[in-house]
């Protein structure tokens, strides 16, 4: 077997693995799971506990109705759900909207220094055993308050991930119809994750935390959700997932805006794997660990590096030994490229053809991976968080 050969059928097998093997291994280890050991249902506790509503806002004055509105539906007693507002510096209307709600705690200070910071300034002001994050611009389901606090009766649990759905139907591009499929599968994922042994995460949409778990993050952690989550599962709680409950966001009004959005998330997976090291600890953390490096850390490291070695690898086979196998395989990706090709100009067109919304978006996603990799040398040390976003 020549290098190039080795090299490229190592690349292909971390490639469908990363994106399609561990999706089907964990299907299957969640079904022998269950056959062996039937889940238990969950019941609500009673009486409910006070939990704390925590917004992290940034001159959201647009959005303050909408999200008090909706604080207003959710189906939990009034005088056990304390909302907090935390709005550091913020300079539009937004605390002078949230005065008029008499009931709303805000924490103001004038200096902006990013949301981590904001996080580890207000949870020493939390009483309550239970704080569920959530952003300005997502609304919840009415039940998501008790979906979440029926996880929490579980004892081992540590940490609750919401579902985050995206709502497209205004913004039908190839940013939100891209986002909305990838974010469908990744839901699922999570699910099964859940079910074998703990979610790899949470998204900032909506996640809940036992308070008496939180640890400060350095202030420039660019995903303080996901690193305050699974900081909390390495002290040996589990993450569950509950689609029950949910925060609906709009999609990136383009993929401008959602290029941006990515490559930060990128940089901030990069960021986590240095930082969550001692989790790829395989003795100490079991399938946690498994979990992790399957789910998370190849797809922020070494597979959309080995995706884009593909084509070459598979040109220089195809070159050289000619075989059907390397040809078929080429052509394919040659269709997917030209697809996602085709897809980049209807996007900027803005013409609506969702079946190429998937290879353009996917392609555009792990070219943000790689740029993530600039980005965050180009902001290593250079402040915080919002710093980093700014630039």
């Amino acid at each position: 077997m020549t290098m190039s050969t080795f090299l490229f059928f190592f690349a292909l097998s971390i490639v469908f693995y990363t994106y399609i093997g561990y999706g089907i291994l964990l299907y299957l280890l969640v079904k022998i799971k269950e056959k062996l050991h039937p889940e238990q249902p969950l019941t609500l506790p009673v009486p409910l506990p006070d939990v704390t509503l925590l917004i992290a806002a940034y001159n959201e004055e647009k959005i303050v109705k909408a999200k008090m509105d909706n604080c207003e539906t959710l189906d939990y007693p009034k005088d056990k759900l304390h909302v907090i507002w935390v709005t550091d510096g913020s300079s539009d209307s937004t605390n002078m909207l949230l005065a008029t709600y008499p009931k709303v705690t805000v924490l103001f200070s004038p200096e902006r220094r990013g949301k981590t910071a904001a996080l580890n300034r207000t949870i020493p002001y939390i009483k309550t055993s239970y704080t569920i994050f959530t952003d300005a611009n997502t609304m919840l389901n009415a039940e998501s308050i008790k979906e979440i606090i029926t996880c929490f009766t579980d004892p081992k649990t540590g940490c609750v991930a919401g579902e985050k759905r995206i709502e497209n139907k205004d913004k039908d591009n190839a940013a939100s119809g891209g986002e909305g499929f990838y974010w469908r599968y990744e839901s699922k994922l999570k699910a099964w994750d859940s079910k074998l042994y703990s979610a790899v995460g949470a998204a900032g949409e909506l996640f809940a935390i036992r308070t008496k778990l939180f640890n400060p993050m350095p202030e420039d952690t660019l995903l303080d959700d996901f690193i305050l989550s699974l900081r909390i599962a390495m002290q040996g709680y589990k993450i569950a997932y509950c689609d029950k409950a949910y925060a609906i966001e709009s999609g990136s009004a383009d993929m401008h805006e959602e290029q941006k959005r990515k490559v930060r998330i990128a940089a901030g997976g990069l960021q986590s794997i240095a930082r969550l090291k001692g989790l790829l600890n395989l003795f100490k953390y079991g399938t946690l660990t498994f979990q992790y490096i399957s789910h998370r850390v190849l797809r922020w490291s070494v597979t959309p590096v080995l995706l884009f070695l593909l084509f070459p690898l598979n040109l220089i086979l195809v070159m050289t030994q000619g075989t059907s196998l390397y040809k078929i395989i080429f052509i394919l990706q040659v269709i997917f490229y030209v697809l996602a090709w085709l897809g980049a100009i209807m996007a900027k067109k803005q013409i609506k053809i969702k079946i190429l919304f998937i290879p353009y978006y996917f392609t555009f996603m792990n070219l943000n991976v790689l740029k993530a990799f600039f980005y965050l040398k180009r902001h290593k040390g250079k402040g915080t968080w919002e710093k980093a976003k700014r630039g």
